[in-house]
């Protein structure tokens, strides 16, 4: 309603009042203070279309006056954040409200020409991080070319919309754990060029200050591992499942430093699940993906995982039967998860016949708590987006 309001207003005055002048106000007709009390609730979703109305709306959407009232008003709106392969280290942002995908700057990357994998990407005090990884060339011409792993932190603000570079992992680092507990980023195990085996060391990012700084070192070197936020504690989880010498789990315990032990209670490797997500209220959901793509929740209460329901395949255009999706992504938003994206394999009848990967841009929804699930399609992923999914992460933004 107060979309069409707004866009009414300006449908109803003449294209001479939009033209920039010295004392144009912000909408016509309207004094300035109320003016930016309607255009702050209006969902970030509409800013692409309501920048291009004049010059000084696109400097208002970006100013730091309009994302202070946003914030400050709580009038904030929750993000998903997407890459996907071939799309030249572009990332996309979805706004579950509107409805709506759009491209977000790029990058200025130390290798902007290279691809970008490896890294991790958090949400924390309503900003996205992009963390570390790993710089290679994309596809086959040098196929001997050493990657290049880095310790830089990218971050984006969403409220004005531009990326920054701020403090350094002190270790450059890939294929990390990375979690946000307690409104700070711990990151640990992971790997980089001189360490064959697997990285020990951990640290800590304070977004208020600017600042890592070390943890105590893991029990073991961890070379592929991802983090979850647990009970106040950030778990590192490793994708090694059947070695018995070979702890699957060790957990940092934030009140006194310390990192311990535990039971394997996350029977998942990282090769047979896209990732752990926490829903509203600490339920934990993941998707395995071992001969289909099963939801799990565990309940918090026992302990115990309960399968919930599986990722249904796609239908493609002139082919006979529904296919499985690969490679997609996996997050949560709330108490519902989105999938992302991904590739199938569709088989060609004509010729000899032969396999040729399609990839996806739709975007699937469901409450994993209701049962049965009832999956619903949004609005597919904005070009270039497709395929592959490199990163993703959800934020849920509040006010500050």
């Amino acid at each position: 309603m107060l979309m069409s309001f707004t866009l009414d207003i300006l449908h109803q005055q003449p294209m001479a009042l939009l033209m920039e002048t010295i004392h144009q106000p912000i909408i016509p007709g309207l004094p300035d203070d109320l003016a930016l009390r309607c255009l702050a609730m209006i969902s970030h979703g509409y800013h692409g279309i309501l920048e291009t109305v004049c010059k000084r709306w696109r400097r208002l959407f970006h100013s730091a006056e309009y994302s202070n009232f946003r914030a400050r008003e709580g009038w904030c709106d929750n993000w998903l954040f997407v890459l996907t392969e071939g799309s030249g280290n572009q990332w996309i942002a979805y706004d579950p409200e509107a409805d709506r995908w759009h491209p977000l700057p790029r990058i200025t990357m130390s290798h902007p020409e290279q691809e970008h994998i490896g890294f991790s990407c958090v949400c924390v005090l309503n900003k996205f991080l992009v963390i570390g990884g790993t710089y290679g060339e994309r596809g086959p011409i040098f196929p001997h070319h050493r990657a290049l792993t880095t310790n830089e932190v990218f971050q984006f603000d969403p409220f004005i919309k531009e990326w920054r570079k701020v403090a350094s992992m002190r270790t450059p680092r890939s294929h990390f754990a990375c979690s946000v507990v307690s409104g700070k980023v711990y990151v640990a195990g992971g790997r980089n060029s001189s360490s064959g085996g697997g990285l020990a060391l951990a640290e800590v990012y304070d977004p208020l200050t600017d600042k890592w700084e070390d943890l105590p070192p893991l029990p073991s070197p961890q070379l592929d591992c991802i983090g979850l936020p647990y009970d106040g504690k950030f778990y590192v989880l490793t994708d090694l499942v059947g070695l018995l010498e070979q702890e699957t789990s060790v957990v940092f315990d934030l009140s006194d430093e310390t990192w311990l032990h535990v039971n394997d209670i996350w029977p998942f490797s990282r090769a047979m699940h896209l990732g752990i997500q926490v829903l509203d209220g600490g339920q934990i959901c993941t998707v395995v993906d071992w001969g289909g793509s099963s939801i799990k929740t565990r309940d918090v209460q026992n302990g115990e995982w309960h399968h919930r329901g599986l990722v249904p395949p796609v239908t493609l255009p002139d082919h006979p039967r529904a296919l499985e999706v690969f490679d997609y992504g996996f997050v949560a938003l709330r108490n519902e998860i989105y999938v992302l994206g991904g590739r199938v394999l569709r088989w060609e009848e004509t010729g000899t016949g032969k396999f040729s990967i399609v990839k996806l841009s739709t975007v699937r929804v469901c409450n994993p708590l209701s049962l049965p699930l009832r999956w619903r399609e949004t609005r597919p992923m904005c070009e270039p987006a497709s395929g592959s999914i490199l990163g993703c992460a959800s934020m849920e933004v509040r006010s500050l």
